[in-house]
């Protein structure tokens, strides 16, 4: 008996390879209904950072950053024949430039009523402030539903409520900011987006955007200054109250959610002179929080 005979030998078979896998593959499907309805690779990385993926998150789909995987997944999205409809990033676009003839009214409006001497002329400046401040500035982007009702009844109550004690002139000022708070809410949208766009990972974007809100903030309460001193109404009352309109406006406008919005504004209900003040800076910090993230920019 020979040594073969003696110990059969199985065939070598190649070794068995594991299946590499596709693990963007897995990501594609699991968020398909956003890259499908993605205008570019920057709405899916705000998508995604939305949902939680964050750059560390990306290495474990082989890529550097958040930005550099929407890029696939936006390249593996199968889509129909027609392009998708590229929305402008600019702020004095035709839909735009309709807001700003629009801002405009408010403070036209309350002028007139003032100078007229209209019994309701404080009712009116406190509705048409409300509605132009408040109401975000891009369709669709409202937080929590279709229609913010507890936002709104707030921020009309806080505004009616701090008009009747300090007059319409007070409603006067906030009606004539409502002009520069749609163009500066424009502007800061704008700029963010673009700088979304040049940015390869969320810290980065994070970095620009503070400074972009802090500007946007500064400016506004400039103007409303000026427009409370073009009114007759102190200045201590009138620009902490127009600062909370406009950071709920922006808040509102990108899709933040309302629970801190509303929570500020009760907070502005308290019955002391430091309310209104410490509702605006508890405001900012949440919308430093929430407008320096990708997600609060992308496209509806």
């Amino acid at each position: 008996m020979t040594l073969d005979e003696a110990v059969p030998v199985a065939p070598l078979s190649p070794p068995r390879r594991r299946a590499a896998g596709d693990p963007v593959k897995t990501l594609l499907h699991r968020h398909r209904a956003l890259c499908e309805r993605a205008v570019d690779p920057l709405d899916i990385a705000a998508g995604l950072e939305a949902q939680g993926i964050t750059d560390r998150t990306a290495a474990r789909f082989r890529h550097r950053d958040v930005f550099s995987l929407a890029e696939e997944l936006y390249a593996r999205t199968p889509r129909g024949d027609e392009p998708a409809a590229q929305a402008t990033d600019r702020p004095y676009d035709a839909r735009a430039l309709r807001g700003y003839g629009y801002s405009l009214l408010p403070g036209a409006l309350a002028l007139g009523a003032a100078a007229a001497g209209m019994p309701h002329a404080g009712p009116l400046t406190v509705l048409v402030t409300v509605a132009a401040l408040v109401w975000p500035a891009r369709p669709g982007r409202v937080a929590g539903g279709r229609f913010p009702a507890a936002v709104h009844l707030l921020a009309a109550a806080v505004v009616g409520w701090t008009v009747h004690r300090h007059g319409t002139d007070l409603g006067v000022g906030l009606a004539l900011a409502v002009a520069p708070g749609h163009l500066l809410g424009a502007v800061f949208a704008a700029r963010a987006r673009r700088r979304l766009a040049g940015s390869r990972a969320l810290e980065d974007f994070a970095d620009g955007a503070r400074p972009l809100l802090a500007g946007a903030v500064l400016a506004f309460t400039a103007t409303a200054a000026g427009a409370a001193a073009l009114a007759g109404t102190p200045l201590a009352v009138a620009v902490p109250l127009a600062a909370l309109l406009f950071l709920t406006r922006l808040l509102l406008a990108h899709g933040a959610s309302r629970g801190p919005i509303a929570a500020a504004l009760a907070l502005a209900l308290v019955p002391t002179p430091m309310a209104v003040p410490a509702a605006a800076v508890w405001l900012l910090v949440h919308a430093v929080l929430v407008l320096s993230r990708a997600s609060a920019h992308a496209r509806s």
